[in-house]
């Protein structure tokens, strides 16, 4: 999926899971100009820095996920047309934020 990504800004953070902290993966995200922020896993021998702030707000992410898929219409993909799955995206992300 990042192959098709077309070159953005350079040095922008991209997120990543522990899962996918392989050289192979890394060094695509460091080809497309991003900064990748992932932990080593326990067992690499030249473990690398991270961002640890940053990574942390990963899980925000993750929970917000989690609460859109709580709405059904997005869940399900009822929306035909991406300009109303867009918009009630939009919606949803608004009422989630006056929720909080």
């Amino acid at each position: 999926m990042l192959q098709g990504w077309r070159k953005p800004l350079t040095g922008l953070p991209l997120l990543m899971d522990r899962a996918y902290e392989g050289e192979e993966t890394r060094q695509l995200v460091l080809d497309l100009g991003f900064e990748p922020v992932v932990p080593p896993k326990t067992t690499r021998k030249e473990p690398w820095e991270y961002d640890r702030e940053l990574y942390k707000r990963r899980n925000q992410v993750e929970r917000l996920f989690r609460r859109l898929k709580g709405y059904r219409r997005i869940f399900s993909r009822f929306e035909k047309f991406d300009l109303m799955f867009r918009a009630f995206l939009n919606f949803v992300l608004i009422v989630d934020m006056l929720k909080c």
